[in-house]
């Protein structure tokens, strides 16, 4: 006998609904990888105190998509005088609207053994602006200038800084440049999954109720950033098919398939937001090595379980001892 739930979650696993993607989709992500592949990514960084005395802390600023400084923390363990360590190095991606944080967010991961950086996403909440151009309208928030095109669209420049991001963690001399990985939530547990299918970085990669997933899907139904790109739409419905071609080619239901590395996703069936049929469209495609944490209860958040459990992944996937 099956009950409601694991008929539920059964009924997701098996769901497959058609990918989106143009076919210039893999034309489109090499010739734009292509474009910063060896660009300087100027980026500087500058020590500051925190209460935490086990803890290096760098306020740090990199270049992505274009010449905006990307602001972001870059933390270490703190280590003896002369002792020349190097750390395996979390990135981080916050949710939208949110920011880096603080650092004393990120301590845990200190005590584990690991350097982190934690990134601003442009023009969001945190210290980051934004020098995109744009010329066409735009509704609330940040998702819908540029979003008539992918080659301007918001999401590129956001997948691209996320990109750099990993680069930039990597060149760090504190960083074990083999031991990179990405995690993060919501907006930032979708920036987790693309650059996992992008970036040749990352060795492991945690999506916390991941966005940019199946948002043909989300766009029709979620209550996400999304509906920004719907009311843009409502109110200009001519563009209905430039809106969801642009999406298509920043979808993770068009990109999982070339993850390769291990991954753990996580996904709460009471979700409006990511909705569980947007993530595990995406999660089913991946092929690679891969874990799904769902939880029948749970809405829009990551909890403290699932979060213990993302540490342990990513320990192991490091080579730490736990």
């Amino acid at each position: 006998m099956t009950n409601a739930i694991e008929a539920r979650i059964q009924d997701l696993e098996r769901y497959n609904p058609s990918q989106t993607a143009e076919a210039d989709l893999d034309e489109f992500w090499a010739r734009t990888l292509d474009e910063y592949a060896g660009r300087p990514l100027n980026g500087r960084r500058e020590a500051v105190g925190t209460p935490m005395s086990g803890m290096n802390v760098y306020l740090t600023t990199y270049e992505g998509a274009d010449d905006t400084p990307l602001h972001a923390w870059y933390l270490t363990p703190k280590t003896e005088a002369g002792q020349d360590a190097k750390f395996p190095c979390i990135v981080h991606y916050h949710g939208y609207t949110g920011s880096k944080g603080m650092p004393e967010h990120f301590a845990h991961y200190i005590l584990m053994g690991f350097a982190v950086l934690s990134v601003d996403v442009r023009g969001q909440g945190g210290d980051t602006g934004n020098r995109l151009e744009q010329n066409y309208g735009a509704v609330r928030g940040w998702l819908t200038p540029g979003i008539l095109d992918a080659e301007t669209a918001y999401y590129r420049a956001i997948t691209v800084d996320a990109i750099r991001a990993a680069e930039w963690a990597a060149a760090q001399p504190e960083t074990d440049q083999d031991r990179v990985l990405v995690i993060g939530g919501s907006q930032g547990g979708g920036l987790a999954m693309i650059v996992a299918a992008l970036s040749s970085v990352p060795k492991a990669s945690v999506a916390h109720i991941p966005n940019m997933c199946h948002m043909d899907f989300g766009i029709l139904n979620s209550n996400s950033s999304l509906s920004e790109a719907a009311d843009f739409v409502s109110r200009h419905p001519e563009h209905l098919g430039a809106v969801l071609k642009t999406l298509s080619y920043f979808d993770n239901l068009n990109l999982a398939p070339r993850i390769k590395i291990p991954i753990m996703v996580s996904c709460g069936l009471k979700d409006p937001c990511c909705m569980p049929e947007t993530v595990y469209a995406a999660y089913n495609r991946i092929a690679s090595e891969k874990e799904m944490q769902v939880y029948p209860f749970d809405g829009h958040w990551v909890s403290d379980g699932q979060n213990r459990k993302a540490m342990e992944f990513l320990a192991r996937h490091a080579g730490l001892r736990f």
